[in-house]
């Protein structure tokens, strides 16, 4: 009598390594393609597309949302999410608005207190999150919500400008400063727009700072691995913490960047204030 050998399933074949890497490159460079694909679409629908005024104008029109993607991919990186990054810059844009026409501040010191303020916005989400261990959408969609009802109260949703009459009966009597209105509508060498060229600087220091340094690898290795990043000694919170309070400074750029704002970034009374910035020089 014989005995047949146990047979095992053979092994599915393995993809060859060529086919692998396209794949892999595929995947890594697909927005890239699509965008290229884009710019040949409309090159060939319209010929005065890839003119020079219209690229800068294209790129100035996204220039605020761009940097609130900036902000929130860094969320992204360590397994998080920010919902609030369009009521944070809407929020600094009131504060921005009220410290140089109520409080009579000056273009360096209203940066710094909007700067200030959206860092301190995005510290309050990370130890909603981290602290008391609310989920990330349900902590910043609240947090969306109650901006977007605080930043109506300095003014009763009125727009902030010079003449504002406050809630005591006095006249506001500050105005924009010409230095922070720079900052949308500069164009360097009466080409490029100061919004295009501070998006793609900050771009690179983002890349930079999350590619090529220690502390950028190990905001991915929280996002991808929480615990195994704990146990190799990453201060895993902190990382956490320190990812929203950079969502949260960001947006206080994107609300500098461009004095008409944005309709997908800001809410329709930060737009007012930015509309009205824009017309008083």
């Amino acid at each position: 009598m014989t005995v047949d050998a146990p047979t095992s399933e053979a092994s599915p074949p393995r993809p060859a390594p060529a086919l692998g890497a396209f794949g892999r490159a595929l995947r890594r460079y697909a927005i890239f393609i699509i965008l290229a694909a884009l710019i040949v679409f409309f090159n060939f629908s319209e010929p005065a597309f890839l003119r020079v005024n219209n690229l800068f104008s294209v790129l100035q029109s996204v220039a605020v949302v761009a940097l609130l993607g900036i902000g929130v991919t860094v969320t992204l990186a360590v397994d998080g999410f920010d919902l609030s990054v369009g009521s944070i810059a809407a929020f600094t844009l009131m504060i921005a608005s009220y410290a140089m026409v109520v409080l009579q501040f000056g273009a360096a010191a209203t940066v710094a207190v909007a700067l200030a303020t959206g860092a301190a916005i995005g510290l309050v989400n990370g130890l909603l999150i981290v602290g008391l261990r609310i989920p990330d959408l349900l902590a910043t969609l609240g947090m969306m919500f109650l901006l977007a009802g605080l930043q109506l109260i300095p003014s009763a949703g009125r727009s902030i400008t010079t003449g504002l009459i406050l809630s005591d009966g006095s006249v506001a009597q500050g105005a924009f400063d010409p230095a922070f209105l720079a900052i949308g509508r500069y164009r360097l060498w009466d080409v490029a727009p100061l919004p295009v060229v501070i998006v793609a600087v900050i771009a690179i220091v983002a890349w930079f700072f999350m590619e090529r340094t220690r502390w950028g690898r190990v905001f991915y290795a929280v996002g991808g691995n929480e615990t195994a990043a704990y146990l190799a000694g990453a201060p895993v919170q902190r990382y956490r913490v320190a990812a929203y309070v950079i969502s949260g400074a960001r947006p206080r750029s994107a609300a500098s960047s461009s004095p008409r704002g944005s309709g997908a970034a800001m809410s329709l009374p930060a737009r007012r204030c930015c509309s009205t910035a824009s017309r008083h020089p």
